[in-house]
Parts: C-alpha cells; sequence; structure tokens
C-alpha cells in the first residue's frame, strides 16, 4: 500500500495536462491565481459536506472553526471584485463522504472566470480546452427539459411531485425513504439520464431547474420556465465541470445561503455560516462574468483511458 496507485506514464500525463491547461490561459491573458484552501465558511449547499478543520493561530491560542474549501469559488469572486479581471486557478479541493469509481475526498479543480463573457462564449472556451486536451469535437448544447424528454418521457418542469416519486422508483428502481423533488430529479438524471450524455460527442447540459441554480442567475427559456443559467459538461456520460453565469446580486446570495441552511436544518444536517466575506465583497460590485469549475482528474481519466480514478492519483484516499 505504499506504493503510488497511479503509473509513471499517468503521472507524466498529469503533468502534461497542467502545462497545457496553463499555455491555454497564457495565451488569452488569463491570470493564474492562489487562495487559501482553508476558511472560516464553505458551500452552504446541502448537498455537499465539507471537511472540517481546527486552526489555532498562535501556538497558545484557542483553537478556531475552519473548513477545507470545497471550491475556490468565494475567494476567487473576492479576487474579482478586486478588480483582478479574468483569472484561473489550478487547486486541490475536499469533499466529504465521496470515494468511489469517479469521486475521491481530496482531488483537483481547474476554476477560471471570465468578466464580460456571456455563458454561451465561456462555453465555447471550454470546448476548445476540451478540444487541445482531449481531442474531442464539437459539443451538443441539450437542456435540462429536453434531456428528461428525450431520455425518460419526463418533463421535469410539468410534472407534479407525486408522478416524480413513482416514476423515480419505476426508472432508477429506487426503494428507499421519500425524497425532495430535487432528489427525485437527481436521482433519474444520474442513473437514466447521464450515461448517454457525451456519448459521441461531448454535451453542454444547459437550463436548469431554478432550484438548481446554486450560484447562478435565473431567467426565462424559449419554452417559458424559469431556469438556472447554468451547464455541465459531460464526456462518454461522465461529468466534467460545473458553469454559470454568475450571481451578482448581494442580498440574492444571503437569501440562498439562508434557504440553503433552511434545507440543511430540514435535513438533519448543521447550518453552516455564510461567508459573509463574499456578501460584502458582491455588494462592493462583483462584476457581470462567467465561471466553471473543472474536474481535472476525471479529464485526466478520460485522457489516459482507466475506469478508475484511483489511477490517476498517486495516492487516494485508502492509501494516504
Amino acid at each position: 500500500m505504499w506504493r503510488a496507485s497511479c503509473s509513471l506514464s499517468n503521472l507524466k500525463a498529469r503533468a502534461e495536462l497542467y502545462a497545457l491547461i496553463r499555455a491555454f490561459f497564457v495565451a488569452r491573458k488569463v491570470l493564474e491565481v492562489e487562495t487559501p484552501i482553508l476558511s472560516t465558511s464553505t458551500a452552504t449547499d446541502p448537498q455537499l459536506e465539507s471537511i472540517s478543520a481546527s486552526v489555532r493561530k498562535n501556538m497558545g491560542s484557542e483553537a478556531e472553526p475552519y473548513f477545507l474549501h470545497t471550491s475556490p469559488e468565494f475567494p476567487m469572486k473576492r479576487l474579482l471584485a478586486s478588480g483582478s479581471g479574468a483569472i484561473y486557478q489550478i487547486c486541490k479541493t475536499f469533499r466529504n463522504g465521496e470515494s468511489g469509481r469517479k469521486h475521491n475526498p481530496e482531488f483537483s479543480m481547474l476554476e477560471w472566470y471570465r468578466p464580460g463573457f456571456s455563458l454561451s462564449e465561456l462555453m465555447q472556451e471550454l470546448e476548445l480546452l476540451m478540444s487541445d486536451a482531449l481531442g474531442t469535437n464539437s459539443a451538443e448544447n441539450l437542456s435540462y427539459r429536453d434531456a428528461f424528454l428525450r431520455y425518460v418521457d419526463i418533463d421535469p418542469f410539468e410534472i407534479t411531485d407525486e408522478l416524480l416519486a413513482i416514476k423515480a422508483r419505476e426508472l432508477a428502481e429506487y426503494a428507499g425513504p421519500k425524497l425532495s423533488r430535487d432528489d427525485n430529479l437527481n436521482l433519474i438524471l444520474s442513473i437514466c439520464i447521464e450515461p448517454f450524455l457525451g456519448a459521441e460527442n461531448p454535451c453542454f447540459l444547459c437550463e436548469y431547474p431554478p432550484s438548481q441554480a446554486s450560484l447562478a442567475q435565473i431567467c426565462l427559456s424559449s419554452a417559458g420556465h424559469l431556469v438556472a443559467q447554468r451547464f455541465e459538461l459531460y464526456i462518454n456520460g461522465m461529468e466534467l465541470a460545473n458553469g454559470y453565469y454568475e450571481l451578482t446580486d448581494a442580498q440574492e446570495q444571503s437569501k440562498r445561503f439562508d434557504q440553503d441552511n433552511q434545507e440543511r436544518c430540514l435535513a438533519g444536517l448543521p447550518a453552516i455560516p455564510p461567508d459573509e466575506n463574499l456578501v460584502a465583497a458582491m455588494a462592493h460590485g462583483l462584476p457581470a462574468c462567467s465561471g466553471v469549475a473543472v474536474g481535472l482528474d476525471r479529464v485526466l481519466m478520460l485522457k489516459v483511458g482507466v475506469q478508475s480514478i484511483d489511477e490517476v492519483l498517486t495516492f487516494p484516499i485508502s492509501r494516504a
């Protein structure tokens, strides 16, 4: 167990991938930045569990609660509000309770923000990066609604909660406790739809329900539904990236933090202190921008053609 779980060739492939990414952004004059991994706050999303840490600022001082970040998003947005312009970061991120063929509690992420970019412009840039890194073709754009209609004949915006729960039990063979509407949608998406996305060409899944907006802005779709200005990128059935046309309203951000914590309490999860530094930065003025996070370990899995994340990590959690 002391040996690395990945091969030397995969170690070299990671170094080549990172060099390619850095050259890609240098050519586009996007600044590489570094932000703290430790923070006094973390993501409030009920679907995420952060890893906590106790920190003493001085040897004799009392330990204070901190978190290992689930994403560098909050401090990067503080840089944007400070006038940084376009920025990117390659870093380690941490999410508790996530181990498996495509998950490890500690993983590598590329995240970047483009002030003045629309969501479609960011998608085009991501498409170019994936073409350089993986040799992929042009991507398909598929709305969340059309994906459900295509693969499971469900309109996710019109179906009742009761019928959706029945469909989740039937289609996903779910027999557990009662789930929320979003949990039922996520279950059907992960089991019945995701495996088919990006099978031939990369697929951008867009226009999520507003309840799944996270930190994205809301708009009206061509079908007349309120939707999140958000996308996820899939290649060969694997989710690689999650992007937003970013929320810039500080009051709305505070409201969403509160809503998340209400959901956490209902689910029996601990409340997370909202990141007041982020809210203050947004109140100062976060520029209109689009941003995306990319799971680099998964990109590397596709690049070298392996089925398990352990094959591209030096020491996964089982060997840490």
